[in-house]
């Protein structure tokens, strides 16, 4: 067990009356507030003495927490060595050596870069990007517009895909048996077998891949299956859409894809689905939810969303009204609602709040027929989503804010079930051949299904993967996966529409594609990627003019006109099987990570420090429980408990989360690597161990036993905490009616003559500023990842989280509003304020902090020698501190990766959101060269770019005409800490809600 000492730790209840005791002190607290009242932590709002003693150090990483604490006098005696060795070695990096080309490529001007469509696969399908590249180095990814399903936006994994190719972690060498070998040896070896199964047609060969959409993919596959007819190709991924496949088959006897449209709904029902967050075209619900939200340029109106979930979501921290219902609960849920609405459908039991619920929730429903929309999330079982189809049906959804399509997935197979045939078969010895594309089922199969087992059985076991992990340690080949950035493939966004992924860099370590490896399997002279997915659109493109089409749909990265059709299919009636059986049984739920999914980004240091929307964690996982459940059974924060299901049994701890529905504990799959790289190997908890077939999302009957053990959980949730002040502005929907001023307040926004500062002279013309909308901000993150990316941020690891020394340059906060059992959530971005008058800038001793003539305030890294004054006078909490050398400039391939138009910091320097001056300064230069003043929304910093609710807008606050001047000039815009008269550039619009008042 790792541990961390002088850190602060959050209470353990001994007893049951100390639970019970600080769960009446949040009650009473609560009830006795008079107004809005806002907390951030179950401690903050019984205002635990921990917490009164964490709030008086300020900052986690004071001295007095520091890992080795020093006196003042032994400071003074390093302080002093150090200085002295300044003399003898100087300050500067190392010398290092430069080669000019010989001759110049002909499309690369230096220092400019360039940008080519691409995609990113998830899930099987393929979300577009642009991918910025300096000198044949890919740098930084964005959305491509053109993409319907990311429309300019990304998601953390998007962005941290560019750690994953730099990544020095990733297999870089075919082996055999563990020795270093190639690919000629390779495919000898592969033939042998190849030829002693042509006679028996293929029975011994077995094809593993991940979920697909790529036509090019299924023809290779298909062309395999014809040449070895008796061959079984079996598709598995731990997270799947299994039970949304079953549901449609169920309700209309045949596989649909549903293609939901947020832009036309007013009133939504979300059951357990994180539509916002997750799954297919995630980034497209964002982005058409915030548009039914947008209370800017004088609109009033807004959607409405419900959501019944079993533990806190994104979708769900965004929601008007939030239901905290057991996962195995929410079937009788829609059940009810069903029937309410007209609907064939046996009712089960439910509690009385879910009769509340199911009443208002069906009334607002049917006055809003054909403008509304019921959504079922994955992990419900086929029932749920059969009725929801039927649901929508009977309020004239469909066609409006429901379609159909045929399934996008090239072949939607049950993968638990897939994968029991395969496991069947390699158990009984029928397999002689596996090749496996990608994946690594050996870490995340079912714990009932035991394919590392079965694998001994097999004569030849052939791995295809990024990495040397679990997986490929029990195969008998290895070969490198080429990443999806040196990839050629395609493949199909969720509504359809082809796109062409090309890669942008050569494969670094000689990886292969699916594809280069499926024509080893068919083809007598093996073909790259780019020639067998250019061959298969050239074969089904009949047009004179291919090359044209060919470097069109490269360029725009969509082909034009191939969205899959709409159709209508045929409702059956019938399809409700009895009720389940409700219970009060402790049930286990199953969730891919929100930063490290199924485990395959276990190894990016980005997305394990990365906080967990809510949660706050990092680093690690743990077993969510509701405040109620703790304390029933005597829990506490960070106290190992050991979870039984079905014979199996988890150690792992414990986390509290308001919101959590009782009686349920969710646990996060994608921990617990034995085999993950340097970053992933050995955090966490494996999940998985506990994970039936019959029981991929959720199961009854768990037991949890206390231990006396504990565990460090690295939560950022206090950090720069803010305690005690006017930060967050809410009201409903009705009450910004009725005063849409209700956010404004007077000292918010203080006088220019109201200063003890020397204020700067500030350019008349330019002068640039943030508003972020609280109401449109959904707390993804991508936000903080893309930051990361464009700015060179490096990680800093668990330990020193746990200190309070997180290096992200933009953090965003959750605001908590109501009882622990359920609250309301606001998400709140902060990153540098810029303040008009910095307190930060008067206390430098060495004006390393400065004042831009255009409003930034400016960190000068070569003055710096870390006094960190300025960080003690930011009321923000904004300011970042290379406590120790935080920046990888060891690993070669890692230096590729960083953005050259940024400066990678050294130890001992403060760091800060720039406003990212260097893009500014990109549409300055090109803006002179044209003789032309910068346009309204050239400069897109990385922060907003990479938001796919449009929630931040950016631009020159001193033209009137702007959009973030007229943001700023909208009723609910305020000042965070204006009162203190520093005049932030960065604003905020308050958050509203459109409540039901039938469920205040």
């Amino acid at each position: 067990m790792e541990t961390t000492e002088h850190f602060i730790p959050l209470p353990i209840l001994d007893s049951h009356e100390e639970a019970g005791r600080r769960m009446a002190v949040m009650h009473q607290k609560l009830s006795s507030a008079r107004g809005q009242e806002y907390w951030r932590s179950l401690d903050e709002l019984a205002d635990t003495p921990e917490f009164r003693k964490f709030v008086e150090t300020e900052f986690p990483s004071k001295h007095e927490l520091w890992m080795d604490p020093i006196s003042r006098r032994d400071f003074l005696k390093m302080m002093g060595a150090g200085i002295a060795m300044m003399f003898f070695s100087g300050c500067r990096k190392p010398l290092q050596m430069i080669f000019p080309y010989n001759e110049n490529p002909e499309t690369l001007v230096p220092g400019k870069p360039l940008f080519y469509a691409s995609a990113l696969p998830a899930g099987g399908y393929l979300q577009g990007v642009l991918v910025e590249s300096h000198e044949g180095r890919p740098t930084k990814v964005e959305g491509n517009p053109q993409h319907p399903d990311s429309l300019g936006a990304t998601d953390i994994f998007m962005q941290a895909a560019i750690l994953g190719l730099y990544d020095p972690d990733r297999s870089q060498t075919i082996t055999h048996r563990g020795i270093i070998s190639g690919w000629d040896d390779f495919l000898g070896d592969l033939r042998q077998v190849l030829q002693e199964q042509d006679a028996a047609q293929g029975a011994g060969i077995r094809l593993l891949t991940e979920m697909t959409t790529s036509p090019t993919l299924a023809k290779q596959i298909q062309d395999f299956i014809q040449r070895f007819p008796k061959a079984r190709w079996h598709e598995y991924e731990p997270t799947t859409r299994a039970n949304a496949v079953a549901g449609s088959r169920l309700a209309f006897g045949d596989i649909v894809e549903t293609q939901i449209h947020l832009e036309k709904a007013d009133v939504i029902l979300s059951l357990d689905a994180d539509f916002l967050a997750n799954g297919p075209g995630h980034l497209r619900h964002a982005r058409a939810f915030a548009q039914g939200r947008d209370l800017t340029q004088g609109n009033r109106q807004m959607n409405r969303l419900y959501m019944v979930e079993p533990g806190p979501t994104v979708t769900g921290a965004s929601a008007d009204h939030r239901l905290s219902l057991r996962a195995g609960d929410i079937e009788n849920f829609v059940r009810s609602l069903a029937s309410d609405l007209g609907v064939d459908a046996e009712t089960g039991s439910n509690d009385a709040e879910a009769r509340r619920w199911i009443q208002a929730v069906a009334k607002d429903l049917r006055s809003n027929r054909g403008r509304s929309l019921v959504i079922a999330g994955d992990s419900q079982p086929p029932v749920v989503h059969a009725l929801v189809h039927a649901i929508n049906a009977a309020l004239g959804n469909v066609g409006e804010t429901v379609t159909y399509t045929d399934p996008v997935l090239v072949s939607p197979q049950d993968p638990a079930e897939s994968m029991r045939q395969l496991v069947d078969d390699m158990t009984n010895k029928k397999v002689e051949l596996l090749v496996i594309l990608g994946g690594n089922p050996v870490y995340d199969s079912p714990a009932d299904q035991p394919f590392q087992k079965a694998m001994d059985n097999v004569k030849l076991r052939v791995r295809l993967g990024l990495y040397e992990d679990e997986t490929s340690n029990l195969s008998h080949w290895h070969i490198p996966q080429a990443h999806p950035l040196e990839s050629w493939t395609d493949g199909r966004a969720s509504d359809g529409t082809i796109t062409i992924s090309q890669p942008l860099i050569d494969p670094l370590y000689g990886g292969k594609t699916p594809h280069e490896l499926l024509s080893a399997l068919t083809d007598e002279s093996p073909r790259t990627s780019h020639d067998i997915v250019k061959d298969f659109w050239k074969s089904r493109q009949r047009t004179i003019s291919f090359e044209s089409f060919w470097k069109t749909t490269l360029h725009d990265g969509v082909m034009a006109g191939s969205a899959l059709p709409t159709r209508r299919p045929t409702l059956r009636s019938g399809f409700a099987k009895p009720a389940a059986a409700s219970g009060s049984d402790l049930e286990i739920i199953f969730r891919p990570d929100p930063t490290i999914f199924d485990g395959r980004w276990a190894n990016n240091g980005w997305l394990q420090e990365l906080p967990k929307p809510l949660t706050k964690l990092t680093w690690d996982n743990a077993a969510l429980i509701s405040p109620i459940t703790a304390m029933k059974l005597g829990v506490a924060n960070e106290e190992i408990v050991e979870l039984s299901y079905k014979g199996r049994a988890l150690k792992i701890p414990v986390w509290i989360t308001p919101g959590h529905a009782d009686n349920s504990i969710t646990v996060y799959l994608g921990y617990g690597r034995t085999q993950a790289g340097r970053v992933g190997t050995g955090r966490g908890f494996n999940a998985y161990a506990l994970r039936t077939s019959d029981a991929m999302s959720s199961g009854k009957d768990v037991t949890l036993r206390r231990t006396s053990d504990h565990y460090r959980l690295a939560c950022t949730q206090l950090h720069h905490s803010l305690e005690g002040r006017d930060i967050v502005r809410g009201a409903t929907l009705a009450e910004y009616r009725r005063d849409p001023k209700f956010a404004y307040k007077e000292k918010d926004f203080p006088k220019p003559d109201e200063t003890l500062y020397n204020s700067p002279k500030m350019d008349q013309e330019v002068g640039w500023g943030m508003s972020i909308d609280m109401n449109l901000c959904t707390g993804c993150n991508a936000c903080i990842v893309g930051c990361q990316a464009e700015n060179n941020i490096p990680t800093v690891g668990k330990d020193q989280v746990l200190l309070g020394r997180e290096m992200q340059w933009i953090r965003v906060d959750n605001y908590f509003q109501g009882s622990p059992e359920n609250p309301e959530v606001t998400n709140q971005p902060v990153p540098c304020m810029h303040c008009e008058d910095a307190p930060c800038e008067p206390v430098c001793p060495v004006g390393a902090t400065v004042h831009s003539d255009e409003g930034l305030n400016e960190m000068v890294y070569n003055r710096c020698i870390g006094t960190r004054y300025c960080s003690n006078n930011c009321p923000y909490k904004v300011r970042r501190f290379n406590f120790f050398q935080f920046a990888d400039n060891k690993s070669e391939s890692l230096k590729l990766m960083r953005n050259p138009d940024v400066t990678v910091r050294e130890r001992g320097v403060m760091e800060k959101c720039t406003y990212c001056v260097q893009r500014i300064n990109v549409a300055k230069i090109a803006s002179e060269k044209e003789n032309r003043s910068i346009r309204d929304g050239e400069i897109v910093t990385a922060c907003q770019a990479a938001c796919p609710s449009r929630a931040i807008t950016f631009g020159n606050v001193r033209d009137p005409k702007s959009a973030v001047s007229q943001h700023k000039t909208e009723p609910r815009n305020y000042a965070m800490l204006g009162e203190l008269g520093v005049r932030p550039r960065t604003t905020y619009l308050a958050k509203v809600r459109n409540t039901n008042p039938e469920l205040a």
